[in-house]
């Protein structure tokens, strides 16, 4: 790791660093082998390598783009050969898409866009699945982590406003692909900022052999992770900010109410150099709206993704802290009665939207028609562009645009109602939404009038479909597939001491981490 004194200047510092982990010597082997040891993970290549026998599957090389894999069955194949389908075909997104010289993951494709450090997030994670499924080799990946990590460390950081990928251990938004400094004027973005690491952390679990490569992989995570001023970030503390721009300072709003934060307060409150204090935790969780919708009281946040991207990383199955406590359940099953709330409103389809139903259903932020209203089977409807879709008690965002990763990325909470409606979504469309990629991003049964969508494709007769695959929609889908059928990335993060650290001074008890807050 480099100097801790370098990394607080802004990281002007190149040398290669150093994890504590690996006794301060680059290439040393680590004092013990982490939990998930090669030996497990040899036992879960087999098992998974006689899976990938029978289901759909072709191996990718670490080299161009591959063919995509045939389409889908006609009809018959089991749950688990749907689901390794999904997966192998949104894996190839991140491993095709990807600029294999820096490592940066597209915000969407085909559509030319700059690069998500969101998206680069869930690609760290994504490739360790590549690998335990076969898509990939260990080398492979090994490779594209590196070179990701490398970018990220040794990147332009500084405050300048132009030709310059972070700041303060944060990164922008949103990256040019090929140079990797700042898009336009997007913020230095905290949320985003967590997303990469919970990737980087992710990466630095897995790659636990004592090669230098390896060695290298989990020195960088660490120095990466180290390098973020969470307290610059808490300027009205103990909250944190949702970002800072060169030219304006920092962002008003900070992260409070449940959402998808869960993930960024527990990565300030493990820091092991610029930590909150524990009351940051207390502060958010005082802010949550626990309501009852569609029959099931939780804490209410309308968008799905909201109730996914912390689980996609952390188990919250059986630990809880003081707010959970309290109300009897765990964030695994707040989220479970999320979705199950969500399709109940599908049920019912107050607003009458076009396909909504048992098995057709999910909302959360996503691509959309445009931002319009249009008069369609008799009856004015406004429609949206981007926008953060959801249902929830007192709010509802809804233009009759579904999307799959709202199904998906909720997998493992219910997975008797949403492994069909991921099935429905992909046989129902008539093939406009499920192709190379997997599912592309959105779909609007209702606008089906062509000549009228703002963007993406009006099939006559059956609805608007999106043109795009978005990295940070792919993400959840293929990680919590994977968590529902082995529970791989959670296995990972258990065993990461930041994550546990900061699960435990946010006050978590019981289950896996019994015995861990000493």
């Amino acid at each position: 790791m480099g100097s801790l004194s370098s990394r607080r200047a802004g990281g002007s510092a190149r040398e290669i660093p150093v994890s504590p982990r690996d006794h301060g010597l680059a290439g040393t082997p680590s004092a013990t082998p982490r939990w998930f040891s090669p030996v497990r993970r040899r036992r879960l290549g087999v098992r998974l390598a006689i899976a990938t026998a029978v289901a759909l599957s072709v191996a990718c090389s670490s080299g161009g783009p591959t063919p995509p894999p045939p389409p889908p069955p006609g009809g018959g194949e089991t749950d688990a050969e749907f689901l390794h389908d999904v997966q192998t075909r949104t894996f190839r997104f991140f491993w095709e898409t990807t600029n294999a010289a820096n490592g940066l993951v597209p915000d969407r494709w085909p559509t030319p866009s700059f690069s998500s450090i969101a998206a680069v997030g869930f690609g760290l994670t994504a490739y360790l699945v590549g690998v335990e499924r076969g898509w990939t080799t260990r080398a492979a990946a090994r490779d594209r982590v590196l070179t990701t990590l490398r970018f990220f460390w040794n990147a332009p950081h500084n405050e300048q406003a132009t030709q310059v990928t972070g700041y303060r251990g944060f990164y922008y938004h949103f990256l040019d692909m090929q140079t990797g400094h700042r898009f336009q004027q997007v913020e230095l973005s905290t949320i985003d900022t967590g997303l990469l690491l919970m990737g980087v952390l992710a990466a630095q679990e897995y790659f636990d052999e004592p090669d230098p490569a390896e060695s290298e992989i989990r020195a960088l995570a660490d120095s990466i992770y180290f390098r973020v001023d969470w307290q610059w970030a808490s300027v009205r503390p103990p909250a944190i900010s949702m970002g800072w721009h060169p030219e304006t300072g920092f962002i008003v709003h900070d992260y409070d109410g449940y959402n998808e934060a869960m993930f960024l307060y527990v990565l300030a409150l493990g820091s092991p150099t610029h930590a909150l204090p524990p009351e940051a935790w207390t502060e958010f969780t005082s802010t949550y709206r626990w309501a009852e919708f569609y029959g099931q009281p939780h804490v209410n946040f309308a968008p799905l993704f909201g109730h996914q991207y912390s689980h996609v990383w952390i188990d919250f199955r059986g630990i809880r802290d003081a707010f959970m406590s309290a109300r009897g359940i765990d964030y695994f099953e707040n989220s479970r009665r999320a979705t199950l709330a969500q399709r109940a409103y599908a049920v019912d389809n107050p607003n009458g939207w076009q396909g909504y139903g048992p098995t057709l259903w999910g909302l959360t932020a996503s691509d959309g028609p445009g931002d319009f209203t249009a008069t369609i089977a008799g009856r004015e409807r406004q429609f949206h562009g981007y926008w953060a879709r959801g249902a929830a008690s007192g709010e509802i965002r809804d233009d009759g645009t579904l999307v799959p990763t709202a199904v998906g990325g909720s997998i493992p909470f219910a997975p008797e109602i949403t492994v069909p409606a991921l099935r429905a979504m992909r046989d129902g469309t008539g093939g406009n939404l499920y192709a190379q990629y997997g599912f592309k991003d959105a779909f609007n049964l209702t606008m089906n009038v062509p000549g009228l969508a703002q963007r993406g494709a009006t099939v006559p007769g059956i609805g608007w479909f999106d043109v795009d695959y978005l990295g940070i929609d792919q993400g959840p889908i293929l990680l919590m597939i994977e968590n529902h059928r082995t529970g791989l990335v959670w296995d990972l993060m258990r065993e990461n001491e930041h994550i546990v650290r900061g699960l435990c001074r946010a006050g978590f008890t019981g289950g896996w981490l019994a015995g861990r807050c000493n």
